[in-house]
């Protein structure tokens, strides 16, 4: 990938950024996609997958019945959760994890790229044995609906619904203590990441914001960083603008003691309302561009990608680029931490 530089006209509203040893800093990608072959089935071993529900309403926390939903948005009964332990995992260790968001969303290239580079004789290009856990939302998108509701809202609501429920259900599934008698998570918040796309993208930044305890590695593509947050939200008394607060309104990221977070963002050159005006809350390349501008004025560890001629959480830039943004996010574990 090369470096944004004050020369593109692309990156207007994006603070310059020089190529650091460790990956930090802003870069472009495309107009070609090729695939990255670790994202590719390399024949390496195979580790196994689970899938199981849970019923929306037995949840303490997002039982789909808050006051908040529209009775026109539909609420799953039940939400899928697919859980993938790699080969190179030895049942007793405990493992780093990775959470993503619209489970199961691009299970199929985390897979691969464990597969491939939790094995790599690269020290530079390889991945720890996490343990990927993708969660479905539940259910529908926008204001209103139950997706909005988990990913859109300012609070620290969704890091304690799969630390509290979602994480304790996977480690006492019959089917999967039966194949790892001993299956543990590491309690270590630099071994615990979370990644999602759009709103999917919002909800990992908000995990770790709000619970760096629990969270510490954030991947976002095409982050949902608008006023997407419910009207009606009690929320909106402390953050009326949503998640524009962290790079606008408040600059919550600016303004707010430097958290121990490493942060990918990523933005299309045709993402959602590209040529919205400030006004609106609602332009995705305004809204990325100032978030990553504002981690880089902050200090914080982060990985800025545009990609041009691309839209909306678009398959290919996650073809092309997912594989170096796992190993940059992984950076350090478990040495440096």
């Amino acid at each position: 990938m090369k470096p944004l530089c004050a020369a593109d006209p692309l990156a207007q509203n994006t603070a310059t950024e020089t190529h650091s040893a460790n990956g930090n800093g802003d870069f472009t990608v495309g107009p070609d996609y090729p695939i990255d072959p670790d994202l590719t089935d390399q024949g390496n071993p195979k580790g196994k997958l689970f899938e199981f529900t849970m019923p929306l309403a037995e949840s303490k926390i997002f039982r789909g019945d808050d006051s908040t939903l529209s009775p026109r948005k539909k609420v799953r009964t039940q939400r899928k959760i697919s859980v993938y332990i790699p080969a190179a995992y030895q049942d007793g260790t405990a493992a780093p994890i990775l959470v993503t968001h619209d489970g199961p969303s691009r299970l199929d290239l985390v897979r691969n790229a464990v597969d491939n580079l939790s094995i790599s004789k690269d020290p530079e290009r390889r991945l720890p044995a996490f343990i990927t856990i993708a969660v479905q939302n539940g259910g529908d998108d926008g204001k209103g609906s139950e997706r909005g509701l988990e990913y859109d809202t300012m609070s620290d609501r969704l890091a304690r619904f799969i630390n509290d429920e979602v994480l304790p259900a996977v480690l006492n599934r019959p089917e999967i203590k039966a194949a790892y008698p001993n299956i543990a998570f590491t309690d270590n918040p630099w071994g615990r990441a979370a990644m999602g796309c759009s709103s999917g993208g919002a909800a990992a930044l908000t995990m770790g914001w709000f619970r760096p305890d629990l969270f510490r590695r954030l991947i976002t593509y095409s982050g949902t960083f608008v006023d997407q947050q419910d009207d009606d939200a009690p929320e909106e008394a402390d953050y009326p603008l949503g998640a524009w607060e962290y790079h606008s309104g408040m600059k919550l990221i600016e303004n707010s003691d430097k958290k121990p977070l490493r942060i990918f963002t990523h933005v299309s050159e045709n993402d959602n309302r590209a040529n919205d005006p400030e006004s609106t809350y609602h332009n995705w390349v305004m809204a990325n561009r100032r978030t990553a501008a504002a981690l880089q004025a902050k200090g914080y560890d982060y990985r800025f990608v545009f990609s041009r001629d691309t839209r909306h959480c678009d398959g290919k830039v996650f073809q092309h680029t997912l594989a170096d943004t796992l190993v940059w996010m992984w950076q350090g574990y478990p040495e440096s931490n």
